[in-house]
């Protein structure tokens, strides 16, 4: 078992097939299935089933897959650290919070650990950055959540545990039009939302799940888009909103937007990791040092 054995292995895992692992590898198909053959020979196991649909994990196959990534991080982790090259962390984080938390994380990053270089790989979708993480192609991601338990704030854990900190947060703001009849009224609680228009995104983003979670089914829902359209519709009468701060801080200085008397909660900027990848050289120091 070699390392070049390995990384095609990974590369028919990503694939499913052999020839668009070859053709990612720049090999020839019979290349491929030659090296995998001989990687199972050397294991004495069946790693794939071979199908019409191309190439299925045994089990032995699924006890490989977190083991050879490990041992080829490893080894580009040892090169870069002989040849004295900077470490990199592939860091994954949700859209809506690359552009405007992200920079802060980085920061704080690159005073501790100047040694360090950080590729940021933003994301749609939260299940796609666990399972990238999971699988090894990032090193931790950032989301939004609250609580102590990784999903506390209503989305389904990730498949596999993660290790997780709290590196920062995301404050929430209840808004409104300035002429909206609940702009200056005081001590709001959940019950004055009742039956209000609720402008809010996807079911699946982390401030629609906090409407769920903090504010409750009273409001009526209108579903927009994203955040500038939400704070955009909210801006033109058509609802009250619930955005981080960082989304209508300049709105409320201009007076295109005024801040509800509600208690609205912070949500948790949170770096999730694989524990495995803590052995890494130098990782766990990192990913800590973003807390610090």
């Amino acid at each position: 078992m070699d390392l070049r054995q390995l990384r095609i292995f990974e590369a028919v895992v990503r694939h499913r097939t052999v020839t668009d692992a070859a053709i990612a590898l720049g090999m020839a198909p019979s290349s491929v299935s030659e090296q995998i053959r001989a990687l199972e020979k050397s294991l004495g196991v069946a790693l794939f089933e071979r199908t019409s649909r191309g190439m299925r994990l045994t089990g032995a196959g699924e006890h490989l897959v977190s083991w050879a990534h490990r041992l080829l991080v490893q080894a580009e982790q040892a090169r870069r650290e002989v040849s004295g090259q900077r470490q990199v962390v592939r860091l994954g984080a949700l859209e809506t919070i690359a552009a405007t938390e992200v920079p802060r994380v980085l920061d704080k990053l690159a005073g501790r650990r100047p040694d360090t270089r950080i590729e940021v790989r933003p994301g749609m979708s939260r299940d796609d950055l666990f399972t990238d993480v999971i699988a090894g192609r990032l090193d931790a991601a950032l989301v939004l959540d609250t609580g102590t338990v990784l999903g506390n704030l209503g989305f389904p854990p990730p498949p596999a545990p993660l290790a997780f900190l709290d590196v920062g947060t995301v404050p929430l703001i209840l808004v409104a039009a300035p002429g909206h009849p609940l702009a200056g009224r005081r001590g709001l609680a959940p019950d004055d939302l009742s039956g209000q228009r609720l402008l809010i995104n996807a079911p699946a983003c982390s401030f629609s799940m906090a409407v769920d979670r903090f504010i409750g089914a009273g409001p009526e829902r209108v579903y927009t888009g994203a955040v500038p359209v939400m704070r955009a519709w909210a801006e033109q009468g058509l609802g009250i909103s619930l955005l981080p701060q960082f989304a209508v801080s300049d709105a409320l200085t201009s007076g295109t937007l005024t801040r509800l008397d509600f208690p609205a909660p912070e949500l948790s900027l949170r770096l999730a990791w694989h524990g495995d990848r803590e052995d890494l050289p130098g990782l766990r120091d990192v990913l800590y040092a973003t807390s610090a």
